[in-house]
């Protein structure tokens, strides 16, 4: 049986700053988790409380879950994600994400246009900063270095980092959904942070996975509730599904709903968007079949999940990031994952 590490999954922050990430992330550095993630939508940013965090910890890994690469320049990604590498002595893992066209052409004004190209791109360049073998140089179309375009004074040239990298390899990982991103990162990263993952529906990904490297990793959000009422426990997973089935992305083109439709359930998320679109979110819950929302939590008795946590074994999943709520739950967790 392989090794499956746990991480801690702290997302973006809410309407006001959380009071108790520090603690949860030091509880499960204590505990022997692997890796520590932040996030980014429209509101906090990921890097200055990974880094937070980062300067209150020692060992556990600190990853972006994910950075929207609209939101910088690959160039300076790069130098966020060496200066962090270095503050925390080799521990910061960079991922990335598209987002979705909504926040990058609404929230940060640029075009949503050609997400793969621009992706394969966005990286291309970030590599070189860490190789740091010569000056950083990009004639694609989406980040021209230098830029010579429309307002140019013709002055830019091709420069490298000041800063000597800590880790010319640091781990680079991608959070994808559709068919052709998921291979995407199985060609040019080191690992995938899928959205939704069923261990029970390998086939979904199994051939966009197929040409990954041997020490690819995949890092799976689980939402976690321990509870003998499982019905109860599984409302909030409902709940955030049906926001992002219903309510993350455009009525044509939503890639959440797309990947629940690929996932077995079309007609489900179809009724799910009709239903959160007319605004009645409750209704849209309800109709998030149990079946879903089971499969891709870790929802019930201790040895429920203990059960369940076999069929993770068989994935490709390599850690599972879970979103707890106590520091009394990443205990648990602990002992069911990491001490078995």
């Amino acid at each position: 049986m392989k090794s499956m590490k746990l991480g801690l999954s702290l997302g973006y922050w809410g309407s006001t700053p959380p009071q108790h990430h520090v603690q949860m992330a030091q509880e499960a550095e204590k505990l022997g988790y692997d890796s520590v993630w932040t996030a980014e939508a429209y509101g906090s940013d990921a890097i200055t409380p990974l880094a937070w965090i980062g300067a209150q910890t020692s060992k556990i890994r600190l990853g972006t879950g994910i950075c929207q690469i609209s939101a910088r320049t690959p160039t300076a990604m790069a130098m966020a994600a060496l200066t962090m590498d270095h503050l925390s002595n080799g521990r910061m893992i960079l991922g990335l994400g598209v987002s979705g066209p909504q926040v990058v052409e609404g929230w940060y004004g640029g075009p949503f246009s050609k997400p793969l190209s621009r992706t394969r791109e966005y990286i291309s360049i970030i590599k070189q900063v860490l190789a740091r073998e010569e000056p950083v140089s990009n004639d694609g179309p989406h980040y021209p270095l230098p830029y010579t375009g429309e307002g140019s004074w013709g002055l830019g040239k091709p420069l490298k980092p000041i800063v000597h990298p800590l880790r010319a390899d640091l781990p680079i990982m991608m959070g994808a959904e559709g068919p052709k991103n998921v291979a995407l990162a199985a060609e040019i990263a080191d690992g995938w942070l899928p959205l939704y993952y069923s261990p029970f529906r390998q086939e979904v990904y199994s051939a966009s996975l197929s040409n990954a490297k041997a020490d690819f990793e995949v890092t799976q959000g689980v939402v976690v509730n321990i509870t003998d009422d499982i019905d109860q426990g599984l409302l909030p997973v409902k709940h955030m599904l049906a926001l992002y089935v219903g309510g993350m992305g455009a009525k044509d083109r939503n890639f959440h709903k797309e990947l629940i439709g690929r996932m077995g359930f079309e007609g489900d998320a179809e009724k799910i968007q009709e239903l959160y679109l007319a605004g009645k979110k409750q209704e849209a819950a309800m109709a998030v079949p149990d079946a879903l929302a089971d499969e891709i939590s870790l929802v019930g008795p201790v040895d429920k999940i203990k059960d369940r946590l076999q069929a993770w074994d068989e994935t490709p999943v390599t850690s599972i990031n879970v979103s707890a709520r106590s520091t009394a739950e990443l205990e648990t967790l602990a002992q069911l994952v990491l001490d078995r």
